[in-house]
């Protein structure tokens, strides 16, 4: 099998993706053997991106065992680091299944037909179209709706009249004037 390549980006995007996972896989002393490759390939069809921990092996042993498996298994190395691996293959059928869930509600025409707007659309398959609410005459309703909110005050904030002293005056609350004598 091939071995798969990614651009950087796409490294630099898994990389950061595989940043909170823990490694799944665990290569012991023994190496890489074929039950370890089986549950390499078993961990990659269920989560697509795995780091596999390597322990009491030197870095070309590493770098070795990185290279066999993702020729083994065609996926990608997407970062080696100390003992930890992160390897990456994507899953072909959950890709297509999600590309057709996402263009499943598109609307498809044919190149004969002529375009029509979602909104013309809509408007063309609505059995009853909805008649806006009917109005009043424009300025006698706006003007009830106004004189109605000034006659009733919906706040208790005293309000200073015309003729009162400044603003110190309402400092706490209404206050009346006392005189002393």
């Amino acid at each position: 099998m091939s071995k798969l390549e990614l651009t950087s980006q796409e490294r630099s995007a898994l990389r950061a993706a595989a940043h909170p996972l823990h490694p799944i896989v665990l290569i012991g002393d023994r190496g890489l053997t074929e039950s370890v490759l089986s549950e390499i390939d078993r961990s990659l069809d269920a989560h697509e991106l795995i780091k596999v921990r390597v322990s009491g092996a030197e870095r070309e042993a590493r770098e070795a065992m990185l290279a066999t498996i993702c020729e083994t298994l065609s996926c990608a190395a997407v970062h080696h680091l100390g003992k930890t691996l992160i390897i990456y293959r994507p899953d072909l059928i959950a890709q297509q299944t999600r590309t057709d869930a996402r263009n499943a509600t598109r609307a498809l025409r044919k190149p004969s037909e002529p375009y029509i707007s979602k909104k013309q659309a809509a408007q063309s398959r609505d059995p009853k179209p909805r008649d806006p609410k009917p109005q009043k005459s424009g300025s006698s309703a706006s003007q009830t709706r106004r004189s109605a909110a000034r006659s009733a005050p919906t706040h208790t904030i005293p309000r200073r009249s015309s003729g009162a002293g400044s603003a110190l005056s309402l400092r706490a609350g209404r206050r009346g004037r006392t005189t002393r004598s």
